[in-house]
Formats: C-alpha cells, sequence, structure tokens
C-alpha cells in the first residue's frame, strides 16, 4: 500500500486515538460548556406577551403584534456595517473562533503582509493606538451584528404570540353566548364533550354540605332561545350538571337507554352518587348531546370559558352523536383498567388509574389533601415522566440509545433503530390518545420527549434550547397555557432538572454521596427549591417534608407506571392477566399513597405562608439565601447533623417536647376545645394518649393537628352531636392513624347525605356505631358521663314548639318572662340541632355540660327534663350552637357556669358568637372564651366553689 511522501506508519496509526480524544473533549465541552441560552428570551417573550393579550382588546392585541412584527422586520432588513477593512476571524454566536480559511490567517499572506507593514517610530505608536482603537469599534460591532437578530427573534415571537392569543381570545368572546350569558338567558343548545367530566370539590355552606355536581368543559355548537331563533356558534362553556339531571339518552332511544360508551362504572362517580351522576362521568368527549339550562358569565377570568350553561332536568338531556373512534378506543382502555382494579385495596384502586392515565375519578378528598401536604400532587396527573418511563423501558438505558450495546425490548425485539423511532413514536401517539389530547397531556409528551432526549444524549445543558423550543410551540398552539399554574410548575420543574440538578448532583458526588443517591435527591432538591414559590401562592402552604416525600415516591413511580401500562394494554384481551399485574401495580401504588399520607400526617409538616406574589417572592428569596448558606455548612457535617436534627424535630414535634417548648397542652389538662373554624370539635382526656372526642369539626386537616399536638393516639368513643356537616366533615382527619373503639351518634338520621357519610367511612374501618339516649351512663379512664339528650321517646310529639318558646327567628333576653310548658307535654326532636346529643361529664372533681346546637325549643325541654336537678352550677359549659342568639334564658340561668366556651370561626357569615349571648353568659358570673379570638383552649384545675379554675390558650 503506497503512503504519501513524509509520513510514517506510527503517525498514520496515531491518527485514530487522537481523533477519538478530540471527539471526546467536543462532548466533555459540549456537556460542561456555556448554557445555550438564545431560545430563552425569545419563549419568554412568546408567553408573557400571550399572558398579557388573551383578555385585552382586540385593538391593543392587534396593535402589539404590528408594531412587534414591523420592529423584528426592520432590525433583519438591516445589513451588517462594513468592518473598514479590518479582517475578523469568522466565529460562532457564542464568540468561540470558527474553522480556519483563507486570509490572513494564511502563513504566505501573513508573511506579505508583514513585510508592507513595518512601523517604525511615532508611526509605530500612533499604529498602536490606531489599531486599539480600530479593535474596540469592531469588538463593538461584532455584538451588535449578534445583537440584531436576537431582537428581533424576540420580537417575531412575540408578535406570533399576540396574533394567536388575540385569535384565540376572540373564540371565547365572539358570538351571542356572553351577551346571552350575561342576561341569565335559559336556552336549548347542542355541545360537544371536550374533556372528561368531573366531580365537583366537596364544600360546607354553613351546617350543610353543598351537593357535588358533575362538571364538563364542552364547546357550544348551535344555541337556540325561548323564541325559537336558533344560531351556530363555536364557543367553550363549563357545563354544570346537579345530582337530579338525569344522565343523557340516545337521540330517538327508550327510556333507560344510555349513551352505551364505556364510561365510568357507578361505584366510580364519587361517595354515593345517582345514577344520572354516574351516567354523566361516562360520558366520553366528542360526544354531542342536546341539553336545556340557564347561561351565566364565566367564575373566572383565567380559563378558556365564556360561560357557564347550568344544565336542567327538563326536557331531558339527549346524545345526538357518540364519541369519535379514537375517543372509544381510549374509553374501553381506560374502563378496561379501571375493572382491572376493582378488588385492589382502596388506595391503589384510587391511585393507580391516576398513576397511569390521569383517571382520578376514584381520588378521595382526604387522600388529595395528603398528597397535596407532601407536593406531590403531580404524581395524581398525567406527567412527562409517564411517558419517560415507557420510553425508557423501550431504548433501555438512555445513554446508550444510539449504540451498539444498547438495550431495553427494542433491540431484544430484533428492531433497527429506525424501527424504535417509529414504535416511540406510535407509543407516544398512543399515550397521548389514551389519556386524552388536552394540553395538559400534549405538555406533558413534549416535556417528557425533552427530558429522555437529555438524558440519551447525555448533554443536558445543550437541551435548554429544547425545552424553550417547547414551550414556544406549545404557547403559540394553546396561548390559554401562558395563564396555567400547571403549565409553569411542569416548565420550572423540568428546567430545574436540566439546568440546577447536574451541578448540585455533582457537588454531592464529591463528597461522598453514591452517584444514585445523589441524582435522586438533587432532582428532587431543585424541582422543590424552584417550584416552591408557585405552588405556596397556590395553597399558601410551604411543605418541609416534600424532598423526602418525592425521594420516596420516585422509587415506586416506574414499576407503578409500568405495569399499570401493562394491565391497561391486557385488559381489553385478557382481563385475568390483567387483574394479576394491577395486583402486581397495587404494591408500589398502595407505597406512594403510604407515604403521602404519613408524610401529611406529620404535625410539623408545612408551614403557613402568605398565598400571594409578595410571599412567592420572599419565600424565593428565603430559598436562595438557604442555598448560599448550604454550600457552606456541606464544609462543616457536624453542623448539617446538627440542623438535620433540628429540622426532623421540627417535622415530627414528638408531644413530650412540644409541650416543653411551648407550654401546650398544659399538664393535667381535662377538656380541650380545638379551634377548627366554624364549627365544634372538643376532647375530654382519658389517660396518656387518649381521648373521648366530641365532635369532628368541618376540616380533617384541623382536627387531625389538634389532635395531635394534644397527643391523642387512642379514642375509646367518639361522638358525633348530630350530622350537620360542620360537626361531621372532619371525621377522617379524627381517624387518620388512631385507633378509635366505636361512634356514638343521635337517633335522628338528617342530614341524609352526611348521616350516610358517617355510616360509610365508620363500616370501611370497621369501627361500630351506636345510637345514644338519655340516661346512658358510661365510664373511661378518669371521665365518667351521662347522656342527658336526645329523649328515649316522647309521649306527645308536637306539631309545634311547646308553649313557653318563642317561634323560631325570636330573639330571648336572659331576662324576658317566659310561660312555663306543661309538665306532660313533651319535646321530640324534629331538627337536627334540636338532636344534638348532650352531655353531663364528670373528670377530677369537674363537671362539664356540652350542648351541641341545641336550639330554645330542646334545651327548654331539656330543663324541664328530669336531668335539669343535675345542671345546676357546672363548672364548665361548652355553649349551644356556637354561640347563637337563640338561646333559652332559663336554662343559662339554671346552669350558672364558672367558664363558658364558644366554638366559633373567625369572621363567620352568621354572627356567631352573639353579643348578647356573650353578655348574659357574663351577667350570671362566668369568664366567657371563644375560640374565634381567643384560639384553641385547655381547660386545668378542680371543681366546686372552691376549686380552682384555669383556661390556657394555645399560642
Amino acid at each position: 500500500m503506497s503512503r504519501a511522501p513524509g509520513t510514517t506508519g506510527a503517525r498514520t496509526g496515531d491518527a485514530e486515538p487522537r481523533a477519538e480524544h478530540e471527539q471526546g473533549g467536543a462532548a466533555h465541552a459540549g456537556r460542561d460548556g456555556p448554557l445555550d441560552l438564545r431560545l430563552v428570551p425569545p419563549a419568554l417573550a412568546a408567553w408573557a406577551t400571550a399572558a398579557l393579550t388573551l383578555k385585552a382588546p382586540v385593538a391593543r392585541t392587534a396593535a402589539t403584534a404590528v408594531v412587534c412584527l414591523a420592529g423584528g422586520l426592520l432590525l433583519l432588513s438591516v445589513r451588517r456595517p462594513s468592518g473598514g477593512g479590518r479582517n475578523v476571524p469568522a466565529g460562532r454566536p457564542d464568540g468561540r473562533p470558527g474553522p480556519p480559511g483563507p486570509g490572513p490567517s494564511s502563513p504566505r499572506r501573513a508573511a506579505a503582509g508583514a513585510e508592507r507593514a513595518v512601523p517604525t517610530g511615532a508611526e509605530a505608536g500612533a499604529g498602536r493606538g490606531g489599531r486599539g482603537g480600530a479593535e474596540r469599534a469592531g469588538w463593538v460591532r461584532d455584538r451588535l451584528s449578534w445583537a440584531r437578530p436576537a431582537v428581533a427573534a424576540v420580537l417575531l415571537c412575540a408578535a406570533a404570540a399576540a396574533a394567536s392569543a388575540g385569535l384565540h381570545g376572540a373564540d371565547v368572546r365572539r358570538g351571542p353566548v356572553p351577551e346571552l350569558a350575561r342576561r341569565f338567558a335559559t336556552v336549548t343548545a347542542e355541545v360537544e364533550i371536550s374533556g372528561d367530566p368531573w366531580l365537583s370539590s366537596p364544600r360546607l355552606r354553613g351546617d350543610h354540605a353543598m351537593p357535588v355536581a358533575v362538571l364538563a368543559r364542552a364547546e357550544l355548537r348551535t344555541v337556540e332561545q325561548t323564541g325559537g331563533q336558533r344560531v351556530r356558534t363555536r364557543t367553550p362553556v363549563l357545563m354544570i350538571i346537579d345530582p337530579d339531571v338525569p344522565a343523557p339518552e340516545r337521540q330517538g332511544a327508550g327510556k333507560g337507554t344510555r349513551n352505551g360508551s364505556p364510561g365510568r362504572p357507578p361505584a366510580d362517580a364519587g361517595q354515593g352518587p345517582s345514577a344520572g351522576r354516574a351516567g354523566w362521568l361516562g360520558v366520553l368527549p366528542s360526544t354531542r348531546l342536546r341539553v336545556a339550562g340557564r347561561l351565566a358569565p364565566a367564575l373566572t377570568s383565567g380559563d378558556p370559558t365564556a360561560a357557564v350553561l347550568r344544565v336542567r332536568g327538563r326536557p331531558e338531556p339527549r346524545i345526538v352523536a357518540g364519541p369519535s373512534g379514537p375517543q372509544r378506543l381510549a374509553g374501553r382502555l381506560r374502563a378496561g383498567l379501571r375493572e382491572a382494579t376493582e378488588d385492589l385495596p382502596a388506595d391503589a384502586r384510587a391511585l393507580l388509574p391516576g398513576l397511569v392515565v390521569g383517571d382520578t375519578s376514584r381520588i378521595t378528598p382526604e387522600l388529595d389533601h395528603a398528597f397535596d401536604e407532601t407536593d406531590l400532587a403531580h404524581t395524581l396527573a398525567v406527567s412527562g415522566s409517564n411517558l419517560t418511563v415507557l420510553l425508557a423501558l423501550l431504548v433501555g438505558p438512555p445513554g446508550l440509545a444510539r449504540r451498539a450495546e444498547r438495550r431495553g425490548l427494542a433491540p431484544r425485539l430484533g428492531l433497527s433503530l429506525r424501527a424504535t423511532a417509529l414504535v416511540a413514536g406510535a407509543l407516544t401517539l398512543g399515550f397521548v390518545i389514551v389519556c386524552r389530547p388536552d394540553p395538559s397531556v400534549l405538555r406533558a409528551a413534549v416535556c417528557g420527549a425533552v427530558a429522555l432526549l437529555a438524558l440519551a444524549t447525555g448533554r443536558r445543558r445543550s437541551l435548554v434550547p429544547a425545552l424553550a423550543t417547547a414551550v414556544l410551540v406549545l404557547v403559540l398552539y394553546d396561548p390559554w397555557l401562558a395563564r396555567s399554574y400547571g403549565f409553569l410548575l411542569s416548565v420550572l420543574a423540568t428546567g430545574a432538572l436540566l439546568v440546577i440538578a447536574p451541578g448540585w448532583s455533582e457537588a454531592l458526588r464529591r463528597r461522598r454521596v453514591p452517584p444514585r443517591l445523589a441524582e435522586a435527591l438533587a432532582a428532587a432538591a431543585a424541582a422543590q427549591a424552584v417550584c416552591a414559590p408557585v405552588v405556596a401562592v397556590l395553597s399558601a402552604r410551604v411543605s418541609l417534608v416534600a424532598v423526602p416525600c418525592n425521594l420516596l415516591a420516585e422509587v415506586a413511580v416506574a414499576p407503578a407506571t409500568v405495569l399499570g401500562f401493562a394491565a391497561l394494554a391486557t385488559a381489553p384481551v385478557a382481563m385475568p392477566a390483567a387483574r394479576a399485574l394491577a395486583w402486581c401495580a397495587s404494591w408500589p401504588a398502595g407505597g406512594i399513597a403510604g407515604v403521602a399520607r404519613a408524610g401529611a400526617a406529620l404535625p410539623g409538616a408545612g408551614v403557613d405562608w402568605p398565598a400571594n406574589w409578595f410571599g412567592a417572592l420572599a419565600l424565593a428569596a428565603v430559598t436562595v439565601a438557604l442555598v448560599l448558606a448550604g454550600r457552606r455548612l456541606l464544609r462543616h457535617p457536624r453542623w448539617c447533623g446538627l440542623l438535620g436534627v433540628l429540622l426532623v424535630l421540627l417535622v415530627v414535634r414528638p408531644a413530650p417536647l412540644t409541650r416543653v417548648i411551648t407550654g401546650w397542652p398544659p399538664p393535667g389538662w381535662r377538656f380541650a376545645m380545638c379551634d377548627v373554624g366554624q364549627g365544634d370539635a372538643t376532647v375530654l382526656a382519658a389517660g396518656e394518649g387518649a381521648g373521648v372526642v366530641v365532635d369532628a369539626g368541618p376540616d380533617p386537616a384541623l382536627v387531625d393537628r389538634c389532635l395531635h399536638r394534644l397527643g391523642i393516639t387512642r379514642i375509646p368513643l367518639l361522638v358525633l352531636t348530630h350530622f350537620h356537616a360542620d360537626h361531621v366533615a372532619g371525621l377522617p382527619g379524627v381517624l387518620r392513624g388512631r385507633s378509635v373503639a366505636a361512634i356514638e351518634t343521635t337517633a335522628l338520621a338528617e342530614p341524609a347525605d352526611q348521616a350516610e357519610f358517617v355510616r360509610r367511612e365508620a363500616a370501611e374501618r370497621h369501627i361500630p356505631v351506636t345510637t345514644a339516649v338519655a340516661g346512658e351512663e358510661r365510664r373511661t379512664g378518669p371521665l365518667a358521663w351521662r347522656v342527658l339528650w336526645p329523649p328515649r321517646r316522647s309521649a306527645q310529639p308536637p306539631s309545634a314548639p311547646p308553649l313557653g318558646v318563642p317561634p323560631q327567628g325570636a330573639r330571648l333576653s336572659p331576662g324576658a318572662a317566659v310561660r312555663p310548658a306543661p309538665p306532660d307535654a313533651l319535646y321530640e326532636p324534629e331538627d337536627p340541632n334540636d338532636a344534638s346529643v348532650a352531655l353531663l361529664v364528670r373528670t377530677g372533681g369537674l363537671r362539664l355540660l356540652l350542648l351541641g346546637d341545641l336550639e330554645p325549643p330542646a334545651q327548654l325541654a331539656l330543663s324541664r327534663s328530669p336531668a335539669a336537678a343535675g345542671l345546676a352550677g357546672v363548672d364548665v359549659l361548652k355553649v349551644a350552637h356556637h354561640g347563637s342568639a337563640y338561646q333559652d334564658p332559663e336554662l343559662i340561668r339554671l346552669v350558672a357556669p364558672r367558664v363558658a366556651l364558644v366554638s366559633a370561626g373567625a369572621g363567620n357569615p352568621y354572627g356567631h358568637p352573639a353579643p348578647g349571648t356573650m353578655a348574659a353568659l357574663r351577667a350570671g358570673g362566668a369568664t366567657v372564651l371563644s375560640t374565634d379570638r381567643d384560639g384553641a383552649l385547655a381547660v386545668t384545675g378542680t371543681g366546686g366553689t372552691e376549686g380552682r379554675l384555669r383556661v390556657t390558650r394555645e399560642e
């Protein structure tokens, strides 16, 4: 073989190693070089412009688009100025020198230039000064030449975003629907469902729980008013379907013939749903319906909704056209997954469909609260990590995706790189179809692809332009994402993983942290640090357990997702195999739910934070300060260990230590009134770690926090005085992590839905439920109590209040004259308040009277009952009905308490506690305190006129 003159075999053989070294250096530079941020300003400009112009007037949006477009085109049309004969080496945008080429860099031309330009004396000095000025001017011109296209790109992207936002905003404002909504018009409309229906969140209004309605996003296609005028349109609306609205039937079908599409089974429709509500939850996207209802203005201005359509039951809704083929397929797959998970434990049954396809229909409010408290809510929604896990299973370790030694299922199946790319594309498309092609799902697919690409190339820093491109494309496609908190959190988390996490991971590795643990810890910490300010705005709370909970949950997310998708794909063809796969997936899914519950149950799981953007900025500043301080602390392991121990104590807050530091609860406390807002929750001490709980309040989180601070882990008896929501809605918080021996309630099961809620919660935990009757006596530990009310039976149930009792709404002053009721006119409770369980309790020499929410008729009947003899001169009175104005003065005079305690919520709209009631109690010699002003209260001391009684406020 011939060789070129002047070469040797050694040099030829050295060529390949040198090339290999250069390629490795290039790759290293690609990983560790400066960030390429050129696409970040255009993406941010498009994002901000879309957010600002969506709701702006049309003229302003058009002007913004025209000005930005004109400015961008003008900058692009300006040519680069001449360099004045100065030869500037070609370079890249990042300032690094480009490849050598002809010109002064050539040796021959350089020598010739040296011969022609040999300055002497003053010419040399002048030449040096002139060359220095020319070089500085050239440097400025070079920078300006690159600034022009960059600014032009920002302006052009802003123009495109303004145009897209203007068009999308016009879709919401145009047509007759906004005007009809302002007039609250009643219409008959044809709508197309654009997303999965879902249940509204449970809400309390006073002492009642609001009915849970079905919500659905849809597009109005035709609108017909009462006069018969029919108008075609394409206007997005939010549909509200109340529980009494029947499920839609097919057009022209007989009675009882429903949509027939694979929707949710009735058991999935929430807590005790009606058949109509279950049918509505089974309607698939792209289904067309004909409904009648009333239009109203949109509830918020931050989403693409022109109006709210509250659907009526008459005439009954009808299905005009069924769902599309892809939606039917997706519906079958999702229904198959729900069927495969039907027999799993409650947490896994609820969580697994959410992990796989974002189906959160089974998530209970309690479980949802636990995920919110631990910042694990992102696992309940479709996210980019779902797709990343699936694609990683296909291609194997991402770092080997393009190498011959690649792994995963693709090479084992003999798929080439091209075939693997096609399969991955089909998998992504199927993911989008099954999880619904909503903007959030599209965002998840793009972000998942970005994350996988970052891992596959091993050049995370170079993926910042890819993330910026994804943001730009998605904002232009759907400008409403610019106002979406979910989109903001997704971008922030992905950016943190690409930019911040690698550096933190490397720093942890240098301190001998195992590589995998370092990567996981850095990823969780970076995402939490960047997203925490936004989460604080949404939840008014900062989680202190988010990082460890996300670390523990991350271990189980991948197996649960893979096994869940396997069950999803298997269910249509082999349900037994799908059930087996779902059973395997239930273990990691249940583990994730367990992590969320355990983290949320910690008393120091989070701290309250201002829910505004000032609070977000303050939290961001605190985070930056902690990061800077942490870099110094890492050099001192002992200080790190000490701070870690203090953080654990802050989060766990063991009751003995908390009692020493805060003084709460006071030693020897006998009775505590929890601050649970507008509701009741009280505790009677029954021994170390034990307490009899009377009522559960309206909020599970508040009553759970109160019981934990009191150190209550065992509850011999839970008394629910009546079934109003402000006394029983917090029941899951009482049951959370505590052993409850029995629940005792009143005999009047009204309201029926709340009574059913209590029975269901008790049945799920196998807790017996009994009914309290007057005369019943019990004892546990130092406690002894007697049930005073409701009566066992009534000899003469009256249809009107007994004599001497004013009609409902009349005020009773303490000095008012009252005609006594005849002794044989026993009162039979007909109202839930008047059916409240009333208790007379003895503990440590104290006598306490707990009246529930008894109204004046029942109070008067109680004061006339045989039990009245034992009520005189009690030590502590739990004032009835949150201290309302409706109190019986005779009972107040009879009881004559030393201390009167009122449970009421600050700023409640009912005026509780009433000034007249507080004045009457003080006039009788009682010390009066209320939770709306004094917070949680605890009673200590002994009873009797000579006993020392003390009430302690929780600081």
